[in-house]
């Protein structure tokens, strides 16, 4: 047999070697969430708006190929609804935003059902703020693309037979950009051509953010009843305005976990799944 018949047999064989070799573990939530918010924003009004938030997210955390042991990949994509009114309550302010992150973590498995993680992420987030009172300049755009620093703690344990996992995840943007007009500058001064000053450098010292998410999954089988608590606190200032937008939502969703195969091949066996995140 020649050489070259010998190594496309080879290949041959590699590429239709069985599919638990291409399974990776995924794991995908839906969650909702109903909390408060918080709103200063020097842009629109000198005031603190107060009232409800809502949110929906969806989670996918995903073992990385090359090394599904060790790395996953973690896509988190959320909008959220604001509505706040200021202290005399005669003043509403309408708030909008769309998220989506994505990144790795570096995944470490230690004794009792603990695992940590750690690695890089990529945000990208806008949308709007809305003061039905102003007539003159009612809204303010936000955007920001900024490079993260995320890491979670989990813990596998039971309640009775039940078993049930704690999360704890933080994410903490390091370094970016962001969108921010100049102190009583008009949208339509930027629609007509006055463009300059309105993408700024976001570092720790004009622009600090910090999310969090606390997760309590009840494992039934291969899908979870998720309970959990997510915030979100961002504070900038530029151009001599200031804007700080502070939220608190109670979460509750439903996971799922499933091998994803290059081969479509099915599997309903838990105990053959290496978990992306438990």
């Amino acid at each position: 047999m020649s050489r070259l018949r010998l190594t496309a047999i080879l290949l041959m064989l590699l590429l239709i070697s069985p599919a638990q070799a291409q399974d990776r573990p995924v794991l995908s939530a839906f969650t909702l969430g109903i909390g408060s918010s918080h709103i200063a924003d020097t842009y629109l009004t000198p005031l603190k708006y107060e009232g409800w938030s809502v949110a929906a997210g969806y989670e996918r955390m995903q073992a990385f190929k090359p090394s599904a042991d060790s790395w996953i990949t973690r896509l988190y994509i959320t909008g959220e609804l604001n509505r706040s009114i200021n202290p005399a309550g005669n003043a509403r302010m309408w708030g909008f935003e769309l998220s989506a992150s994505w990144g790795f973590i570096r995944r470490y498995s230690l004794p009792y059902g603990i695992k940590l993680g750690i690695g890089p992420a990529l945000s990208a987030r806008g949308g709007c703020l809305y003061n039905s009172r102003n007539s003159n300049n009612p809204a303010s755009a936000k955007a920001a693309i900024t490079a993260d620093a995320t890491a979670f703690a989990a813990w596998n344990t039971h309640i009775g037979s039940l078993p049930i996992t704690f999360r704890y995840q933080p994410t903490i943007p390091v370094i970016g950009a962001f969108f921010s007009p100049c102190y009583d500058e008009l949208y339509f001064e930027i629609y007509m051509g006055n463009r300059r000053g309105l993408v700024h450098p976001a570092w720790w010292g004009n622009r600090f953010e910090l999310n969090q998410l606390v997760t309590l999954d009840l494992h039934l089988g291969s899908s979870s009843l998720r309970l959990g608590y997510d915030s979100s606190w961002m504070s900038s200032r530029v151009s001599n305005l200031t804007t700080r937008i502070i939220t608190h939502r109670f979460v509750i969703g439903w996971t799922s976990e499933w091998l994803s195969s290059e081969h479509k091949k099915a599997t309903t066996n838990r105990a053959n799944i290496n978990s992306a995140l438990y």
